[in-house]
């Protein structure tokens, strides 16, 4: 019989935890997780680096008490009477900001390995909304007919995928003092939300409607401390060295925010969905930014080879 291969890869070193009762270990868990990716060299072992390089404000407590999970700031879904009248005059983009737009949108298409055409630039989320909150960024939508880079539309969105998330981690760029995020869209897909404009044909493709909405943010915060639990999870994967487990967990993870989102996108409430909502909670405590910074981590520590 062949022995069990042991794996001698460094591992970061795990806390210890203590107490008597599941919950109070959950709770030091927890603690444990918490300093790990919420704060910069959480980690004893500083060769693999921690997942988060910022100070976080983590969010949650424990499973039993998942009502106390989030600050919420109300103000952050409120609905105004007007558009940001920092972005919008007379229902229209401001000049400045569109043309600063469809300078970043063709410099990120230049500066692609290969050529793309661009179909549009679009304006959409929270900004091109009634639902803006000084927590919202600016959407900016790069369309390009994917079938015209290759045939392989899911390839050509891998690459695209990967191309901006590059972009988006290299540079921050605000305006207004809010935080422009790139999307690359293919032209065949279809894409939900009350408010999208057009940058290119300085017009509204849907116009969004002012509608006092009440939102659920009760169950939004449970929506959103179920997954950050999920994230305390992987996180302790980590700890423990189990990296193949991590990306394993981290993709199942994102693949199931994407799935809920999108079926409260697809709802009448869409925007502001508990779905949404807590999609929107999971950004703003950056723990998105924490998932994917987990999976780097893990793949570079796999393909570590100690001396």
């Amino acid at each position: 019989m062949s022995q069990k291969k042991v794996d001698q890869r460094k591992r970061p070193e795990p806390s210890q935890i203590t107490g008597n009762s599941a919950q109070q270990g959950y709770k030091s868990q927890r603690r444990k997780n918490g300093k790990m990716y919420t704060s910069a060299g959480g980690l004893k072992n500083k060769g693999s680096g921690s997942p988060y390089t910022k100070n976080v404000k983590p969010f949650g407590t424990d499973s039993l008490r998942f009502e106390e999970a989030l600050e919420v700031d109300p103000e952050g879904f409120s609905i105004n009477d007007q558009l940001d009248p920092q972005i919008w005059f007379k229902d229209r983009l401001r000049a400045p900001i569109k043309s600063r737009l469809l300078l970043i949108a063709k410099d990120f298409v230049d500066n692609l390995p290969f050529k793309a055409k661009i179909q549009d630039v679009r304006f959409t989320g929270s900004l091109a909304n009634y639902n803006w909150s000084k927590y919202s960024d600016i959407d900016l939508h790069i369309v390009i007919d994917f079938t015209d880079v290759d045939d392989n539309r899911s390839l050509v969105k891998e690459m695209f995928d990967a191309k901006r998330l590059r972009w988006n981690e290299l540079h921050d760029i605000k305006i207004k003092d809010y935080d422009v995020e790139l999307y690359v869209e293919d032209v065949n897909e279809s894409h939900t939300s009350s408010g999208i404009y057009s940058v290119m044909n300085d017009d509204w493709i849907q116009h969004p409607e002012q509608v006092d909405r009440a939102i659920d943010l009760e169950t939004a915060e449970k929506k959103a401390a179920d997954i950050e639990q999920q994230i305390n999870g992987v996180a302790a994967l980590f700890a423990r060295g189990e990296f193949e487990k991590v990306m394993t967990h981290v993709d199942r993870i994102k693949k199931k925010i994407r799935s809920m989102r999108q079926a409260g996108l697809d709802t009448e409430a869409m925007e502001f969905s508990p779905e949404n909502i807590a999609f929107k909670l999971l950004r703003r405590n950056q723990l998105l930014d924490v998932l994917t910074k987990l999976k780097y981590r893990s793949y570079d520590q796999s393909m570590t080879l100690d001396d």
